[in-house]
């Protein structure tokens, strides 16, 4: 085997008949719309479950969701418009019976959500208001107090959660590492607990609803707990990723040096806001037919190329000309923007782009089987095939809600959680420095963040894209080797794992496709419309050089379903 020098299977050494062990039937790592769904599903099969949160219960992607969820109520409406404005909108690289089988399951999650307790907004008729967002077609974007639908939906699901008995929620626990028994089935999940000591929630089903990795990124629209660690966990495991050098950028994002970048919701694009420029000038008009409401990697390459013409930081959002008060509209957007002097009802928003969403992740089907035995994944950290090269605005909550209650109805926890004892030791082999020298893990996180705006953002290049592998690898060495372990560095280890393998697979593709676009193969072709798979082999605590290969559409999805 070749192996890889700056990689081991797991980040701490730990000896699991030593430690706590926490039994459940199924393990789910994230509470936000993706696990608490599937927690709720497999609670009510009479399963006990355990939701591990890595922050508190609103420290997740979900509840920063300023858009909405996608699905057809309208009349006028139909399953087959939204399937082709998704298939359309993922550059040829969706799964055809994954945008089927999510896109007509969305009426049925909404009204799921509205029994939990959920208030949306709705028309003066009483039906659920409708907006519109980049890519759809008809008005079909179901919100909460104009720009709060996430809150409104984690609020949900969270008293769905602490009102279910079989459902136990531990928070502020953070996941180090996945557990296998001496069969190669994962079994649960190596932990932190707030206390500082290390436990082991083992289960039958294990699975991973961790979110994405924004905060591989200077600019990024995601919480500080978006560090990519269960696609991490799951690559060190030995499960297929997928697709990972997709990852879109919302395009609007809230800029004031020195300000955390706070997400303009494309709701109110939809409403008839314009992006400007510094001189005033409407450009979208420019560069798509559908103008400020093409998709959003249209719309991030404008602003970028609009930022480089006139020699401007950000562009500018205008809301003052939509039909209605924006304050009334967007409460949310409003009362941030009065933080900093910005009256949305008269003054122009400095925007820019910001990553936003990994669309690629663990290779899963749509019960959430990942190739491991035992591991499942929905929700962001997962790749199902639904948002192809590029995401559709919405369509991250739908897939979440609607994948994770087929997941929760999946998973089979009781019949293995007395399988094959546990794999006693997760061992990490020793380093050869005997320095004191240690890692300014601050530094080296702020070092990547820079380095993969600019090598893998919203345009790349080889050689920018080249120069990032070797830093990442080298960042990824010294910190193995020299940091003391933490969180932060177990944080930071993650990231630099999957910034290293997206940008393999970045610089493996040579056209632009969806989120993905280089200035050296600026045109999409035929024979790249394939999936990018990566994954590794361990052994004796050390991984395998990763190894990637490009599959067709439908190939990986059917072996999953059928094994």
């Amino acid at each position: 085997m070749t192996t890889d020098p700056d990689l081991h299977r797991c980040l701490v050494d730990a000896n699991v008949d030593r430690i706590a062990r926490y039994r459940f039937d199924v393990v789910v790592l994230g509470n936000g719309a993706a696990g608490a769904t599937t927690a709720l599903a497999a609670a009510a099969r009479g399963l006990r479950v355990a939701v591990l949160a890595k922050g508190t219960g609103t420290d997740n992607n979900t509840n920063w969701a300023r858009g909405g969820v996608a699905a057809v109520l309208a009349t006028e409406d139909t399953f087959e418009s939204h399937v082709r404005d998704t298939m359309s909108c993922g550059a040829d690289l969706c799964e055809p019976q994954v945008v089927e089988d999510v896109v007509r399951g969305g009426p049925a999650a909404i009204e799921r959500l509205v029994q939990l307790g959920a208030s949306f907004d709705r028309s003066g008729s009483g039906d659920l208001a409708l907006g519109m967002e980049g890519g759809h077609s008809n008005p079909r974007i179901v919100h909460a107090n104009g720009d709060a639908t996430g809150r409104a939906i984690q609020a949900a699901l969270d008293a769905g959660l602490h009102g279910t008995d079989r459902i136990s929620l531990f928070e502020d626990v953070f996941a180090i590492d996945l557990v296998d028994d001496t069969d190669g089935r994962i079994m649960g999940v190596l932990t932190r607990l707030p206390s500082g000591e290390l436990a082991c929630f083992q289960a039958g089903s294990t699975v991973l609803a961790c979110g994405g990795g924004g905060q591989m990124y200077r600019e990024t629209t995601n919480p500080v707990l978006a560090t990519a660690d269960g696609v991490a966990m799951a690559y060190r495991a030995g499960a297929r990723l997928r697709d990972l050098e997709f990852f879109q950028f919302h395009p609007t994002c809230l800029y004031i040096a020195g300000a955390a970048r706070v997400l303009i919701s494309e709701i109110v694009r939809g409403a008839g806001g314009m992006l400007r420029d510094r001189h005033g000038i409407r450009f979208m008009p420019e560069y798509h037919p559908d103008a400020d409401l093409a998709p959003r990697d249209v719309v991030s390459r404008a602003i970028s190329d609009r930022m480089d013409q006139t020699s401007d930081t950000n562009v500018y959002l205008d809301l003052t000309q939509i039909d209605g008060d924006p304050d009334t509209l967007f409460p949310t957007i409003s009362s941030t923007c009065r933080v900093f002097d910005i009256d949305i009802t008269r003054d122009l928003i400095p925007v820019r782009p910001g990553a936003h969403y990994m669309i690629g992740g663990i290779e899963a089907d749509t019960h959430g089987r990942t190739s491991l035995p035992g591991l499942f994944a929905v929700g962001e950290c997962a790749s199902t095939g639904l948002h192809g090269g590029n995401r559709m605005g919405s369509n991250s909550l739908l897939e979440a809600l609607v994948l994770g209650t087929r997941t929760g109805e999946t998973v089979d926890g009781d019949a293995h959680a007395e399988a094959a004892p546990l794999r006693r030791l997760l061992h990490r082999p020793s380093e050869t420095s005997t320095t004191d020298v240690q890692v300014n893990v601050t530094d080296v996180l702020y070092a990547m963040k820079s380095l993969m705006w600019r090598a893998m953002g919203v345009r790349r290049n080889a050689g920018d894209m080249t120069e990032a592998c070797d830093r990442l690898a080298f960042w990824a060495t010294a910190t193995s080797r020299l940091a003391s372990p933490s969180p932060s560095a177990w944080e930071l280890m993650n990231m630099l794992t999957v910034a290293r393998l997206s940008t393999t697979c970045a610089l493996a593709r040579t056209e632009s496709r969806g989120a993905h676009f280089r200035h050296d193969f600026p045109g999409i072709e035929t024979r790249w419309q394939r999936h990018s798979v990566v994954s590794t082999t361990h052994s004796a605590g050390v991984l395998g050089s990763p190894v990637l290969t490009h599959e067709p559409i439908g190939r990986s999805t059917n072996a999953l379903a059928e094994a």
